[in-house]
């Protein structure tokens, strides 16, 4: 087969009767430039992203994904795999490519007895949160319901379970999926042990998941959960607290710390909205009657400006953010993970948390630990169960107007936070080039994902991603 070599602003002309056979032998659709549905399905969540592609194969299975690859292959084009579309610098599309869109690929088979669930690849999080709390279930995934499924688990998945049941890959099974030459395998720790090593956590490097088992944990329907905000000047009291009260909580409790300006919400009384405020956001995993006492001095340290921590469906929960982070806004994000919250490093949070502008803009520094730190570090391709916390931060506009602003406020707040890198999730990263990815897997790890994708795709046929290139 053909290697991809086409730069990705070289015009593509393609054999049209090849795209006609294309087109008839899918069961989904195929849709080109020319399409009524194009400007649709080649738009993305990130509003910043503006890429055209060639052709676009909405796949229906397995099979419609392998024959995408062949042709892919066959013609020389660029691939980009689309579950979500969430991909942060905008891997979900290309130009001059061939887009296989995973998204029409909706079945979750949700199996009571065994706690398992089989769940296709254009999953969205709050639509397999809907499958498996019916029957008081849940996968440990995100925290905003319109993410795929697919992308969120292939770089590990952290979420608000997570340090009660472990991250998103720690409680996969198996997956079907379709290599670089459109062949279809399984992967297990039973079958392909090295390839399922390798997707735990190394992305879409190694091919394109098109079924996932997860395993089930009891949850719900209700939980204790919800943000807690002060005034954005006591940040430096409220992350001293937050630090001590953490510091040898159960794993039930997880929790995010917010800092933004408070959003025009019904929820938010109108004196509030557009403030500085730091907030934390709490979910417990657990009874709860404990919760009510873990939770208490969170909701009754100094005079909180918001109480929404409150026992609620968490199905709800798991929809809090949404608001915050709508589909065409322009994101832009830099991360990073610490090892703990020195008084140096909250410093710099309560500083540049102040500097805010945009009411969409946000950080949020994930509480790690729990059951993630408990898994065996070389049992998946994951890298950072050790770290104490991780940084997102969020310099987002809902226009272009103002974003190149709100892009060097995450900069400068993430380069004024150098001394305190340990590491970086890779979900969280933007296009940064190899090195970061480096430093997201590790050493080792990197070199045993380069062997392996060397093995699995040697052309790099999978490389709009945060790419382990096979050279």
């Amino acid at each position: 087969m053909a290697t991809p070599t086409r730069t990705a602003h070289e015009p593509v002309r393609l054999d049209q009767r090849a795209v006609k056979e294309l087109g008839t032998a899918l069961r989904g659709d195929l849709i080109g430039p020319h399409d009524p549905a194009y400007e649709q399905h080649r738009r993305v969540w990130n509003g910043s992203i503006d890429r055209r592609p060639a052709l676009i194969a909405r796949c229906a299975g397995a099979a419609d994904v392998s024959a995408a690859v062949r042709f892919a292959r066959t013609h020389d084009l660029r691939v980009a795999v689309r579950g979500g579309g969430h991909s942060f610098p905008g891997y979900s599309v290309c130009d001059g490519g061939m887009v296989i869109d995973l998204s029409p690929m909706k079945g979750v088979r949700v199996d009571p007895a065994t706690r398992t669930a089989r769940v296709h690849a254009g999953v969205l999080l709050g639509e397999l949160d809907r499958e498996t709390q019916a029957f008081g279930l849940a996968v440990p995934a995100g925290i905003v319901t319109h993410t795929g499924i697919s992308g969120l688990t292939l770089g590990g998945g952290i979420g608000w379970i997570m340090r009660k049941y472990g991250l998103t890959i720690d409680n996969l099974l198996s997956v079907e999926m379709v290599t670089a030459d459109g062949a279809s395998v399984s992967a297990s720790d039973t079958s392909n042990a090295d390839l399922f090593w390798a997707v735990r956590g190394g992305g879409g490097n190694f091919g394109i998941v098109t079924e996932f088992e997860f395993r089930l944990h009891p949850l719900g329907p209700d939980v204790f959960a919800g943000p807690v905000y002060w005034p954005m000047e006591q940040a430096p009291e409220v992350l001293r607290f937050y630090r001590e009260w953490i510091a040898d909580c159960p794993d039930e409790l997880m929790t995010i710390v917010v800092q933004r300006r408070a959003p025009d919400l019904p929820v938010v009384p109108r004196e509030l909205v557009g403030r500085h405020v730091i907030g934390v956001a709490a979910c417990y995993a657990g009874p709860l009657e404990d919760a009510e006492r873990v939770l208490r001095p969170l909701k009754t340290f100094g005079r909180p400006v918001l109480d929404l921590c409150v026992p609620k469906p968490y199905l709800v929960h798991q929809s809090m953010f949404d608001p915050s982070f709508q589909r065409g806004w322009w994101y832009y994000f830099r991360a990073c993970d610490v090892a703990e919250l020195t008084d140096d490093l909250i410093d710099t949070v309560a500083e540049y948390g102040s500097r805010i502008v945009s009411p969409i803009s946000s950080i949020a520094l994930w509480q790690m630990g729990g059951a993630v730190a408990r898994v065996d570090e070389t049992r998946t391709a994951f890298n950072g169960r050790t770290a104490g916390f991780t940084f997102n931060i969020n310099g987002n506009s809902r226009t272009p107007e103002g974003f190149n602003a709100e892009r060097e406020w995450a900069r400068a707040y993430w380069s004024a936070l150098t001394p305190h890198h340990s590491g970086v999730y890779v979900n969280f990263l933007m296009d940064e080039g190899e090195e970061r990815v480096r430093q997201a897997y590790g050493a080792a790890k990197y070199a045993r994902l380069k062997a392996l994708k060397r093995r699995y795709d040697p052309d790099n046929v999978f490389r709009l991603n945060q790419n382990i290139s096979p050279d």
